[in-house]
């Protein structure tokens, strides 16, 4: 059988968790635009990374297979 091609737009946005059983992704919102957006919602808010949601997270995996 072949190997697998990765998506590697994917592989620079996901990583998986410590175990391996979640992923990981960085909020939206922090690219540019960010004058007017508060203190409190840029450092608090957005700044934590996230768990991708559990009905996105098979299709997360179909684009990285050797994750």
């Amino acid at each position: 059988m072949p190997k697998l091609k990765t998506r590697k737009a994917a592989a620079k946005r996901f990583r998986p968790t410590g175990s391996g059983k979640k992923i990981i992704r960085r909020k939206a919102f922090k690219n540019h635009l960010l004058e007017h957006k508060s203190s409190e919602q840029k450092h608090r808010r957005l700044s934590n990374l996230a768990l991708v949601h559990e009905a996105d997270e098979k299709n997360v995996r179909l684009m990285l297979p050797y994750m």
